[in-house]
């Protein structure tokens, strides 16, 4: 047999598949939304990447023109005559003092000024192991703006050696000491200076300073959106040149943003919130990159994402409004009605019905319950009277049953008491008797309070004892707090009858019969106990009293006791016999605590 597969929505509740359904139509919509703005997000940043890259090139080539131009004049110094006079030979001082004062004088024409106040300055320091020009300021005291300056090997500078390494080749350098402050540092372009006539004999050197200002003046001129940064480094990422403070540092850019294998070519990337683009030059170690804040780059995105969003609410709102018309419409009325199925009762009072306002199946479904429970309520009604009837004519009967038997056993002790005595006391018994008859009638009454049920007792025990010519005694250990707790009537008679008959008719004046009355919490205990010495089969009494359908004519009285207890207050109470302590038979009734006035509201 094929197994049917069975539906994982009907598992959950209607609200909750109906939230599950929210979420399945609205889900979409936002996911939709999120991957379209991150896709023009990527397009956007891929488009304007692809033109900062070409903006960075042709920057790139500016700032390599201002190093030409810096170049070219470094170039026509060096073939000066004078420049290439400076190297120290034998002669006169006052020769030497002049052509010091002409190349300083020629360095000074030569400087460009530029914004701020600041000027690139041309230093050219040469080589003087003999100590030729004595009278020339020395390296610790420099100018500010540019001049002539010897060194001899102990005071040679470190870059100088690599500025002759490089055989007369330009090139970008940060130089600490030179400039407007001895302690700052400044970005020069430095190339060495040999001697035009001898080849391979070097004068010295020549630095141009300042050359990051100049450079930062020309990346003035670039536009880059909000808190964007441009920067000039070397190929191990020191800043030589920046739009922010952070010449000399060390530029932290992300791993992917690599120069490639190609000796000029450009990269970009994409991280940590910046859209990195670069320029590189093998051959001049240096590179341009521009880091700009994504977020400022996205804002032309924004109108398109705003009108996305809008979409999205609009379309959310319409979804949250359709269901909440379900919800009310089906959902409400349902839960109502589930409500309704799980707190009600069979003979429960209904509550009111819905108002019939809609005829679809919901509507009729409703409608039907509410009448199916109706239906059953009048059902329940009907055999709950129809019970309550034969309860009642049990009771009668029960009642007719017991007063004859009553009745007869007492007609049958005035007699044996008349024949043996006379009729001295005829008249006594007969008081006793009428007693005996007034109370179990009761006025048609079913349940009487404990006073009334112990004066009943009484009367018959006093009976009892005439005729049994006052044997045995009768002990009444009642607590006052009892005597208004209602009863059914008839009770201690039959109970004292059997203690009697069974326990102590035949021990004389040894004979003793206790009749106790005591609450026990919510319950009133009556107990019947006597000290009657014969054999007592208690399992045989217990099976006599639990057996409703038991016909047998002996243990009569007691049966019927049992089955009236029941039929006023339930099976949980009723009547246990048990052996006494000390000998005999105890008979003990548990009874609930009812009173008149609670008996009469019920």
């Amino acid at each position: 047999m094929r197994k049917r597969l069975s539906n994982p929505l009907t598992k959950i509740k209607l609200k909750q598949q109906l939230i599950l359904l929210f979420c399945v139509l609205v889900g979409p919509v936002f996911l939709l939304n999120w991957y379209a703005n991150a896709k023009a997000a990527q397009l956007l940043k891929r488009h304007v990447t692809n033109a900062y890259a070409e903006l960075n090139k042709l920057n790139f080539t500016l700032i390599n023109r201002d190093l030409d131009t810096v170049n070219r004049i470094m170039a026509t110094i060096i073939q000066y005559p004078i420049t290439q006079e400076m190297r120290p030979r034998a002669g006169e001082t006052f020769d030497r003092v002049q052509k010091y004062a002409a190349a300083d004088k020629l360095l000074a024409s030569y400087s460009l000024g530029m914004t701020e106040g600041e000027a690139v300055y041309y230093y050219l320091f040469i080589y003087d192991p003999d100590n030729a020009y004595s009278f020339a300021p020395n390296t610790a005291t420099r100018f500010k703006t540019g001049g002539v300056y010897f060194y001899n090997d102990r005071n040679k500078p470190a870059w100088i050696g690599e500025a002759i390494a490089k055989k007369g080749k330009g090139y970008l350098r940060l130089l600490h000491g030179l400039g407007t402050s001895t302690d700052a540092t400044t970005l020069g372009y430095v190339r060495a200076v040999n001697s035009i006539t001898e080849g391979n004999v070097v004068i010295g050197a020549l630095v141009a300073t300042n050359m990051d200002k100049k450079i930062e003046q020309s990346l003035a001129t670039i536009s880059l959106p909000d808190e964007g940064e441009i920067y000039l480094t070397d190929y191990d990422n020191t800043v030589l040149a920046a739009s922010v403070p952070a010449i000399g540092t060390k530029l932290e850019l992300p791993p992917g943003l690599n120069a490639a294998g190609s000796p000029d070519g450009t990269a970009d990337a994409i991280a940590s919130g910046y859209i990195y683009v670069m320029h590189y030059n093998d051959l001049l170690q240096q590179k341009l990159i521009y880091k700009i804040p994504t977020r400022s780059m996205l804002q032309q995105q924004n109108e398109l994402k705003r009108a996305i969003q809008l979409i999205s609410i609009v379309y959310s709102l319409f979804a949250i409004v359709v269901m909440a018309y379900f919800w009310r419409s089906l959902i409400a009325p349902l839960q109502r009605l589930a409500v309704f199925t799980r707190s009600y009762a069979p003979g429960r009072r209904l509550p009111k019905e819905p108002a019939k306002d809609r005829n679809d199946e919901v509507g009729v479904l409703i409608h039907s319950v509410y009448g199916m429970a109706g239906r059953l309520n009048a059902l329940i009604e009907d055999r709950y009277m129809l019970e309550i009837k034969q309860k009642e004519a049990q009771l009668q009967i029960l009642y007719q049953q017991i007063n004859p038997h009553l009745l007869y056993n007492t007609l049958e002790s005035i007699y044996w008491k008349s024949s043996l005595e006379g009729n001295s006391e005829s008249a006594e018994m007969i008081k006793e008797l009428a007693k005996l008859m007034r109370i179990s009638l009761s006025r048609g009454r079913e349940l009487i309070t404990l006073r009334e049920e112990l004066e009943h007792a009484k009367a018959y025990t006093r009976l009892e004892q005439k005729k049994y010519e006052y044997e045995f005694t009768v002990e009444w250990r009642i607590d006052e707090e009892v005597l208004s707790v209602l009863i059914p009537k008839i009770t201690l008679q039959p109970l004292i009858e059997n203690a009697i008959i069974h326990g102590v008719r035949s021990m004389g004046e040894d004979g003793e019969i206790v009749v106790t009355a005591v609450r026990d919490g919510e319950t009133l205990v009556l107990t019947v106990a006597d000290n009657g010495y014969k054999t007592v089969d208690y399992e045989a009494i217990e099976h006599l009293l639990r057996d409703k359908e038991n016909a047998a004519p002996s243990g009569y009285g007691i049966r019927n006791v049992q089955q009236r207890i029941e039929l006023h207050f339930g099976a949980a109470y009723g009547l246990s016999y048990s052996a006494r302590e000390g000998g005999g038979t105890q008979a003990a009734i548990v009874l609930p605590l009812r009173y008149e006035a609670e008996s009469s509201g019920a």
